[in-house]
Formats: structure tokens, C-alpha cells, sequence
């Protein structure tokens, strides 16, 4: 126990000492950059301001597009850097643009396109710390490339090197910076389905537990005075050591076709809200500390919210989401409807800035809708693309980043002109 215990002392500090780095390195970021899956804090949330509240004629003026391919691979944007991936013909590429022109400025080939009926490409959205991006492809084929000029740094293949299993419709899961680890949902072989590798190296520092892919993301947050790393498997939620791995509760959350795509949501002084379609719905868990133990319970569940593909945005103590094709606002911490709206969106994807929820549907319509429990209070709409539009939309620096199978746009919707 006390070789345990000192071990642990020394993952700790030099966790510590990567968090502090952590910040150093963010604290020289953008405050309005968006350098991973769900933007900043991995929550759809951005501190930007500054943005219209309705745009001229109804439409947002269209900065740049061009021409790019398959795949739902969302788009990071760090120091007027574009990072997404895409597949072409056969091929799967990470690649890089400038974000205030559209310019190509490198790509990657990762390998083969995968593609199945629901469309190909990659599902994954890059991971940008340090001057390195980190790119999962939709065949868990794992990169990590230099932000400046695309060369590679490290790379693995999850498939053949851990056993990972490409579930059905692709590698979805997207990479997170954790102090000096990207941590990752490998899904591999036994005590190989939550791993950490160094971000420098792609070391292997640590892995833990075995379950089955499912499409969320994980997430870092502190519980019961511990950091721990929350993930959305097939088999359910669990929360993990994020020094070590060290599993520390789990609630059991099955979905048919295993589909637990969204991304949980830690709602502060309450807990963790999941939530999945066909027909399973919603919960909030509160994540207990009981001495050395944790322990989940359930606060409230139901099928009032039901997310899809897509995860929800919890905005002070209600939570806006798309119940399958429905976009509704709920109270957080009683899981009651408070309104509903079909608004043209069909299925969608949200995030939060300014005080509005930046709305993009499934068939390529935009709106801009107040963030107020009082009601549905729409400020603009237009359709902005033309194909299936699965990817959640990125805000950085007043503009908007938006995608499809055919084409990436950059939009103005800040007030002032973009530098």
C-alpha cells in the first residue's frame, strides 16, 4: 500500500506540473480560439462577445468557401489555423487551413476512407495543444502532427497496436489534452479501453478498463476532490483516475445499435447529464464521495431529451438540445420540459456564445436563438448548405466554421471585422 500510495504522489506531481504548463500554454492562446471537440472547456460553450444579434438580409455574410469531402470531422481553430480531416477518393486526410482565407496550407495522408451507408470520412475532431494537432481517424488510426508544417511527430494504429475495434459507424471518439496526457477512448484489448499517452511521444502512461466503442468524447473534470476522466462507453458512463486510470464508479447506460454519441455535461454542485436517442433519454447522476469511494446516484431520469449524434449545452441552470428533431430547453436539475420548438432544424447541433445559441440543423439551416428558458425566441435563420450537415459548428474570433460532404465555409457573425 505504501509503494501505491508513493507512486501515486509522483503521478500526481507530475500531473500537477503538466496542468501548470497546461495553463502557461492556453494563457497564450486567443481567448476566442476553439482548439478542440466542443470548443474551449469541451462543453459547447465559447466566452466570446461581440457577436450580431441578427445578420443582414437574414443570411450571414460568407467570408470564404471551398471545396473539401466527406466525412462529420469538426473543425478546431487555433492562431488563424483551420485543423479538420476529410476523406478524398480513397483516401483519409488531416489537413490545414488558413482561417481567414480557406487556403489549403497542408494536408496528411492517414490512410484509407472508410465509409459505410451513413456516409464516409472521418468522424473525429482534432485536438490542438502545444503546437501539435491530434488527429483520430475514422479507422483509429491515431496521428500527431506538427501545427506549423503537418510533419509527423508520433502516430499509432489503435486497430492493430491495442486492439481497438472500429464500431459500426466509424471511430468517433475525439482526443483530450489532460495535463502532459492525450488521453484517449481506445476501446482496446483487456485493461486497454481508456488510455493515456504522452502527448510528446505517444508513450503508453497509463490504461484502465475494458468496454466495448461507443461515439461520445470523454471529458476531464474534477469530482470529490479528484480529477477524473469521464467516459460515454456502449456499455455505460464511468469516471477514471486521470492520474492513473484508477476506475472509480460507473453507472450502466445501454442504447440500441450502441449509440451513446453525446458527450456528457458536468453540471456544477450536481453532477453528470447523459443523454441518447432512440427512445432512451436523459439523465443527471450525482457523483458522491463516500470516504475512499465514489459512488454515482441518480437524481432524475426520463425522455423528455433524447440527443441523437449531437450533445446538449447547459447554459446557467438549464440545458438546449435537440431531442431527436425537436430543440427543446429543460430544467438541469429536475430533467422538466420548459419549451420546445421544431424551428426548421430536423436533427441538429448547438453551442453557446453571448448570451445566444448558434443553431445549425441536420439539412443545412442556421438560426440564431436567444439562450432564455422563457420561451423559443428565434433572431435570424437562413440555409447556409446543402448536404447533411452532422457536424457541429466551431465560433472562433467572430466568425463561424461550418461543414458538410462538400464544402467548409467561414462565416461572419461577430460585430466587428475579423483580423
Amino acid at each position: 500500500m505504501r509503494q501505491r500510495n508513493t507512486m501515486r504522489i509522483v503521478i500526481r506531481s507530475t500531473s500537477l506540473l503538466a496542468v501548470v504548463c497546461c495553463a502557461l500554454f492556453l494563457s497564450s492562446l486567443s481567448a476566442d480560439d476553439w482548439p478542440q471537440y466542443r470548443g474551449p472547456n469541451r462543453d459547447g460553450r465559447s466566452e466570446e462577445t461581440g457577436l450580431l444579434k441578427s445578420w443582414p438580409v437574414e443570411d450571414p455574410e460568407v467570408l470564404w468557401r471551398r471545396e473539401l469531402g466527406d466525412g462529420y470531422s469538426g473543425i478546431a481553430v487555433v492562431q488563424g489555423r483551420a485543423f479538420t480531416m476529410f476523406g478524398s477518393g480513397g483516401d483519409e486526410y488531416a489537413g490545414a487551413f488558413d482561417a481567414a482565407t480557406g487556403k489549403e496550407l497542408w494536408r496528411f495522408r492517414m490512410g484509407g476512407n472508410f465509409r459505410n451507408r451513413e456516409g464516409g470520412g472521418p468522424r473525429a475532431t482534432p485536438t490542438v495543444f502545444g503546437g501539435i494537432v491530434y488527429f483520430l481517424g475514422a479507422r483509429s488510426k491515431l496521428y500527431a502532427l506538427d501545427a506549423a508544417t503537418g510533419k509527423e511527430r508520433w502516430g499509432l494504429d489503435l486497430e492493430k497496436e491495442l486492439g481497438s475495434k472500429v464500431p459500426e459507424w466509424g471511430t468517433s471518439t475525439s482526443p483530450l489534452i489532460e495535463g502532459g496526457a492525450l488521453i484517449v477512448d481506445v476501446a482496446g484489448r483487456k485493461n486497454y479501453a481508456v488510455v493515456a499517452f504522452d502527448k510528446d511521444t505517444g508513450e503508453v502512461l497509463w490504461h484502465s478498463g475494458s468496454h466495448r466503442a461507443a461515439y461520445s468524447s470523454p471529458i476531464a473534470v474534477t469530482l470529490g476532490g479528484e480529477r477524473q476522466v469521464v467516459v460515454f462507453n456502449a456499455q455505460g458512463l464511468v469516471g477514471v483516475s486521470a492520474q492513473d486510470g484508477e476506475r472509480f464508479w460507473s453507472v450502466p447506460w445501454t442504447t440500441d445499435w450502441d449509440v451513446n454519441a453525446s458527450t456528457p455535461i458536468f453540471v456544477p454542485k450536481s453532477g453528470i447529464f447523459i443523454s441518447t436517442g432512440y427512445d432512451t433519454g436523459a439523465a443527471l447522476f450525482q457523483i458522491v464521495r463516500e470516504g475512499e469511494k465514489f459512488k454515482a446516484y441518480q437524481i432524475w431520469r426520463n425522455r423528455v431529451m433524447k440527443n441523437h449524434f449531437n450533445s446538449s449545452v447547459l447554459v446557467d441552470r438549464h440545458i438546449y438540445g435537440f431531442d431527436m428533431g425537436t430543440l427543446k430547453c429543460i430544467d438541469a436539475l429536475s430533467g422538466e420540459e420548459v419549451w420546445r420548438a421544431r424551428g426548421g432544424f430536423s436533427k441538429g447541433s448547438l453551442l453557446y456564445a453571448d448570451g445566444q445559441l448558434i443553431v445549425l440543423g441536420g439539412s443545412g439551416n442556421l438560426g440564431l436563438i436567444e439562450a432564455t428558458p422563457e420561451e423559443f425566441r428565434r433572431k435570424a435563420h437562413a440555409r447556409i448548405l446543402k448536404s447533411k450537415t452532422w457536424t457541429m459548428p466551431t465560433l472562433a474570433n467572430g466568425v463561424l466554421f461550418v461543414r458538410d460532404f462538400e464544402e467548409m465555409l467561414a462565416l461572419r457573425v461577430g460585430e466587428a471585422a475579423p483580423q
